[in-house]
């Protein structure tokens, strides 16, 4: 299959990356229903939402695209030092999706890169990403990619009969 082509997001990639993150939503949300939150019809805020970090400064969308269509997205920012968080500055990977079909062909791994040299390139010192605790092809990706483990959220669910 043809290598997919990186490049920054524009305005006429809202439907596409409103179809991807929504679709990401609803990932989290089947492996974890009490922690992944999931709106109605996610697609437009979530486009929205991402065009709208088009022009900040400190954050990056890229899309890998295939003969001309988008077949998956990255979101990073900088992010300051964090005393609650126990962290320095760093890049911070929120999001990466590949559509279905396109997985499995390096897709995922090409948009992770291109964030990395985005961040690198802003003068990021590391950079940091979560993942799904469900998400293990997603981790295998990370790992490869030189990514160690360093946190593990846990949840408690606080309900009336506690």
């Amino acid at each position: 299959m043809d290598a997919a082509l990186l490049r920054p997001a524009r305005p006429s990639d809202e439907a596409a990356l409103g179809r991807f993150g929504g679709a990401l939503m609803r990932l989290h949300h089947a492996w974890d229903p009490q922690r992944f939150i999931m709106t109605p019809h996610p697609e437009r805020g979530y486009g929205r939402f991402l065009v709208s970090q088009l022009d900040d400064p400190e954050s990056v969308v890229l899309v890998a695209e295939r003969t001309g269509v988008v077949v998956g997205y990255v979101y990073a920012s900088l992010e300051p030092m964090s005393w609650k968080e126990l962290r320095d500055a760093c890049g911070f990977i929120h999001d990466v999706y590949v559509d279905e079909p396109a997985r499995g062909n390096g897709v995922g791994a090409v948009l992770v890169r291109g964030a990395i040299a985005w961040l690198r390139d802003q003068g990021a010192p590391r950079v940091i990403l979560g993942s799904a605790a469900k998400n293990v092809t997603a981790q295998r990706l990370f790992d490869r990619l030189g990514f160690r483990s360093t946190m593990i959220e846990m949840t408690l669910e606080l309900g009336a009969s506690d």
